[in-house]
């Protein structure tokens, strides 16, 4: 339940951590300009300080279930809040993100976004956007790393339907790599938007692999069929209702 204190507790939560975003940038800035572990390390500390004070401060735990993906793959994720990308990355080796290109103009995140390989990409042009994303993820890609993608394209509000993109099919074809999908129940804890942080247990799932050579209609049934099912599970085991929501 909503109160006054679990309220302020929140907004002094997303101060910190907005500042907290700020000084480790600064900080780092020099080192993850000319090395890119530099940048990985500083958003490594990042994420695992967010989550702790997550616990600390509003009261959400944040667990990782299944096995975490060490070599190349594609990881098709629930996206809910910014929660789930923390705990994502903090899991991962070496995690790099398709984005909208609007965020390499952030401040700070722009930064380390480029810095860690992430492929930006230009929502509005939907199929020359996914064939300048195929190019930019296989020149990127002479590094190792887990490429996230979220397959409905933004964060979806918890019980909320909204149908897969074609461009986690794309992907998956062209790289010829494992497809691990990934269930979350962040967004229950930590919304999409407003101030308010729930206390709870946040999990994040890393679901049996995707082998290659799956045919595109049936891996995007395939990929959206286990990401909900599970999801729409992990919702209901912290007592919140998918079903319920119109």
């Amino acid at each position: 339940m909503a109160t006054p204190i679990q309220w302020i507790r929140s907004l002094v939560f997303m101060i910190v951590i907005y500042m907290w975003m700020l000084v480790l940038g600064l900080v780092f800035a020099p080192y993850a300009m000319f090395a890119k572990r530099g940048a990985l390390h500083a958003c490594k500390t990042y994420a695992r300080t967010t989550m702790w004070l997550a616990r600390w401060m509003v009261g959400i735990r944040c667990e990782v279930r299944g096995t975490v993906p060490v070599d190349e793959v594609v990881i098709g994720a629930k996206h809910q809040s910014f929660l789930d990308i923390i705990m994502i990355f903090s899991a991962i080796p070496h995690g790099k993100f398709i984005m909208k290109r609007e965020l390499l103009w952030t401040p700070v995140i722009g930064l380390y976004a480029s810095r860690l390989g992430c492929i930006p990409v230009n929502r509005g042009k939907k199929g020359a956007a996914v064939a300048k994303m195929v190019q930019d993820v296989a020149k990127e890609f002479t590094e190792p790393g887990q490429l996230v993608i979220y397959p409905q394209g933004t964060r979806v509000a918890p019980g909320v339907h909204k149908p897969y993109k074609v461009g986690t099919a794309v992907l998956y074809e062209g790289l010829g790599i494992p497809c691990v999908p990934v269930a979350t129940n962040a967004g229950v804890f930590w919304p999409r938007s407003g101030v308010m942080r729930k206390p709870g247990l946040a999990i994040v799932d890393f679901l049996d692999p995707i082998e290659p050579g799956v045919e595109r209609a049936r891996f995007l049934d395939r990929l959206e069929d286990v990401i909900e099912t599970r999801s729409n599970a992990l919702m209901t085991e912290v007592g919140f209702d998918p079903d319920a929501v119109h």
